[in-house]
């Protein structure tokens, strides 16, 4: 049952991160144009070039703020992710051997502190 749970959570996730494809890859596309207009801007010495860097950053600012709804799809990819590993994960037994001193000694000491 928990693996048909992780199938619908995964299934849901997956159309959500494909359906803001879209957006993910405009978002994208304007941080990188944003950072370089940043890293042109801090080069430069000229007044008028340094308002026409601000100016053509604001105008990338402004299309990254426009692709906001791409986080959604960024939370889908992360809920992917998480499905992807709760599915991979096996369940690991350990075997406690009631002569092994460890176990011994932290039974001990929970007993200890309890007074």
């Amino acid at each position: 049952m928990k693996k048909f749970g992780l199938l619908i959570a995964g299934g849901i996730a997956a159309i959500v991160l494909l359906s803001n494809l879209g957006p993910l890859l405009a978002l994208g596309l304007s941080i990188v144009l944003l950072y370089f207009v940043f890293k042109q801007f801090l080069k430069t010495d000229s007044l008028l070039m340094k308002i026409g860097w601000g100016f053509i950053g604001f105008i990338a600012l402004m299309a990254s703020a426009s692709n906001l709804p791409a986080i959604i799809g960024i939370v889908a990819a992360y809920v992917l992710y998480l499905v992807y590993k709760k599915w991979n994960q096996t369940k690991t037994e350990v075997k406690v051997e009631e002569n092994d001193p460890f176990t011994n000694f932290e039974k001990q000491w929970a007993e200890f502190k309890k007074n």
